[in-house]
């Protein structure tokens, strides 16, 4: 049978670091086993927020990798203000922590770079690509965003090419994340925002959401839109034996942790816990591997948990997994806002690979709530619980005293990434 050729053009690829590269890394790892050929489109010179060397040994062999140079202003971002290499993540200061300086770049950010700085890759994009698309036979094209801006790749291709199928990979929202309100946009920007958001909704033969949820608001604006979660390789997931040498009860966050996901209930209930428990504080740890807002760090060195934190910073992704399954638990959280509720964080598929208990922060009725009702690896909290984390680290400290810590035995196969790679072949062979 011979290979369908299918075009990714995505931004985020090996050797870029952090959770953006893994979805497509992996679903083109695949895709050969049901029928198809990716060809990847990525660029040159990119600015990544993180590198990850050992994920090139994880592209396929003798995958097909086009790629042409792209402009950045984030030079420039960071030349006015430090913190502004957060930008490239997505990220930035809020509330009391943003300086004037911040201000500023936040409002020259959302104002002038719209959907985001990487859209002067987009006309040079859809110049070679036209002429690449029709001399190589390609039916099938998808964007995956953020960043957004490469939904307007496929927008213009198209426009283009009316007969060219094209499939819209949303891995965030756009307008509905939850740092979008603190773009500080004008009327008019976020006018356009929203203007280009619907175009490609509408636009796009199909629109892939991660989340149950954004898959349904998705569809209110007018997107032909499926769910196909993020998921686990169990190339990824060989269990060991390993967790249980720390002779610690371990807490750990797995990745970028910024400010407006900070759970500072949970650091509350931890400081309380060790000031009251002699037990609790003798066995406990808490572990970072990934990068932590500095400012998160700052606050915890006030604190009582400041000698109990282990701070690895950034990991290969090997080695995070690693971590993880030397953990007892394992945390995630989200943003605190209802709109953010079906965000489900890339990770949480790793986590429910190594069998941990995980604890999660973020709003309430979330779609991480009910994967981790469905497979019994954990417990999900809003940002005002207070009583209830305390309880359930306790529940979970007795029995890891007692060596009764079990792992989680629920069905996780559905979320495997070649399970989630089938499913995906199902939608291209129907385009």
């Amino acid at each position: 049978m011979e290979e369908k050729k299918v075009l990714i053009i995505t931004y985020y690829w090996p050797p870029a670091g952090g959770p953006g590269v893994q979805r497509w890394l992996k679903f083109a790892k695949y895709l050969p086993q049901f029928g198809w050929k990716p060809v990847i489109y990525t660029p040159e010179n990119p600015s990544y927020p993180l590198m990850d060397e050992s994920l090139i040994e994880e592209v396929p062999e003798n995958i097909e990798i086009v790629k042409t140079n792209i402009w950045e202003p984030y030079q420039l971002a960071e030349k006015l203000n430090k913190s502004n290499k957060k930008f490239k993540a997505g990220q930035f200061d809020v509330g009391q922590n943003q300086s004037w300086k911040s201000k500023i770049s936040i409002w020259i950010r959302g104002n002038f770079f719209i959907p985001d700085a990487r859209v002067f890759w987009v006309r040079p994009s859809v110049k070679f690509l036209e002429k690449y698309i029709r001399n190589n036979n390609i039916e099938v094209v998808v964007t995956s965003g953020p960043p957004h801006s490469l939904h307007l790749i496929g927008l213009n291709l198209k426009n283009r090419i009316p007969g060219l199928k094209w499939i819209a990979d949303f891995r965030d929202p756009w307008t509905e994340i939850s740092y979008y309100k603190h773009l500080r946009l004008t009327k008019s920007s976020d006018r356009k925002h929203r203007q280009l958001e619907t175009s490609v909704f509408k636009k796009a033969d199909i629109t892939l959401a991660t989340s149950y949820t954004d898959a349904e608001n998705f569809r209110k604006r007018g997107a032909n839109a499926i769910c196909i979660t993020n998921g686990f390789d169990d190339m990824d997931a060989v269990s060991s034996d390993i967790s249980g040498s720390s002779h610690k009860f371990t807490l750990s966050y797995i990745g970028v942790l910024e400010q407006l996901r900070n759970p500072e209930n949970l650091w509350q209930a931890l400081n309380d816990l060790i000031s009251s428990s002699r037990d609790f504080a003798e066995h406990f740890r808490l572990k970072f591997a990934g990068r932590i807002d500095d400012k998160i760090l700052n606050a915890l060195e006030s604190t009582p948990l400041k000698n109990h934190i282990q701070n690895l910073g950034y990991l290969s992704h090997d080695q995070a997994v690693q971590e993880m399954q030397r953990s007892d638990i394992l945390l995630i959280t989200n943003f605190r806002n209802a709109s953010s509720k079906g965000i489900i964080p890339g990770k949480i598929f790793e986590y429910l690979a190594t069998g941990k208990q995980i604890i999660s922060f973020g709003p309430e009725e979330a779609d991480v709530s009910a994967i981790l009702k469905e497979t019994g690896a954990g417990k999900h909290f809003n940002y005002e619980d207070s009583e209830a984390i305390k309880n359930f680290l306790l529940e979970k400290f007795e029995l890891w005293n007692q060596n009764l810590l079990q792992k989680n035995t629920g069905d996780i196969q559905q979320f495997s990434r070649k399970n989630l790679t089938k499913k995906l072949s199902e939608i291209l062979e129907q385009l």
